[in-house]
């Protein structure tokens, strides 16, 4: 990530002769060998101590593994998502989270994906059957080897799914950092990089037909999904809880 052309040129060919000190001339004396042995160590601590300040000053060399904060990602990390807040605004949970395949186990990254749904009480029904509900979705990645928070940072308005959003806000006191993307009217995404970790909460309204469960075709026009912004408040509340039970479970 970070270029050296500057550095690689103070140790180029054109400079050899003066970093050695004529080591790789043969001294027509003896009395003179001294003084090129000297010269050939000064010059050799000179370049050390170049490099030194230089790695130093430019982070040249390994860079250090990020901080994992004590999460832990594996198949069991779906139960995390008790969505306390968000059950409370809706009603009930329709089913409980389940793991969406294609996780990753790996020395250098470990990921998961779950989603759920939340419905409002059967007593909520409009007069044609209709009730509404939200999809939860959690994705949860812990970097093990490289910091996130660059590539988080160039990526805060785009969504999982590639689309850019229609508004991105700054969430403060979240992780490290943290973004609230407006998709659209109805979908919204939260995301957040804590040292490792970089976790997403998305979240779309729903239109649940209730009387699909005794067979019943559902009216021709489907109303139109709730806002999500009413729920913002609530996610937020919720990936707090979410970031807890993945540093404890």
């Amino acid at each position: 990530m970070i270029s050296e052309p500057e550095l690689i040129g103070e140790f180029g060919p054109d400079h050899t002769a003066e970093a050695v000190g004529g080591f790789d001339r043969k001294p027509p004396t003896g009395r003179r060998r001294g003084h090129g042995l000297l010269w050939a160590a000064t010059g050799a601590l000179t370049a050390s101590a170049v490099w030194a300040m230089a790695v130093f000053a430019y982070g040249i060399g390994p860079a250090p593994k990020p901080d994992t904060h004590g999460y832990h990602l594996d198949a069991r990390s779906c139960s995390t998502m008790r969505m306390k807040a968000l059950t409370a605004s809706v009603g009930e949970r329709a089913d409980a989270p389940s793991l969406v395949p294609g996780s990753i186990e790996h020395p250098a990254l470990d990921s998961i994906a779950c989603s759920m749904t939340l419905t409002a009480p059967k007593s909520s029904e409009d007069g044609y059957g209709w009730r509404y509900g939200l999809h939860v979705g959690l994705k949860a990645e812990l970097h093990k080897e490289t910091d996130p928070l660059p590539e988080f940072e160039a990526r805060k308005e785009e969504t999982l799914w590639g689309d850019g959003a229609d508004r991105t806000e700054p969430v403060p006191g979240l992780g490290d950092r943290a973004y609230l993307l407006v998709v659209d009217e109805s979908s919204s995404e939260l995301r957040v990089v804590e040292g490792g970790a970089v976790i997403t909460l998305t979240l779309s309204t729903t239109m649940d037909y209730a009387g699909s469960d005794q067979g019943r075709e559902p009216p021709p026009v489907e109303p139109e999904a709730p806002a999500a912004e009413p729920y913002h408040a609530d996610l937020i509340t919720d990936m707090r809880d979410v970031m807890k039970q993945l540093k404890t479970g």
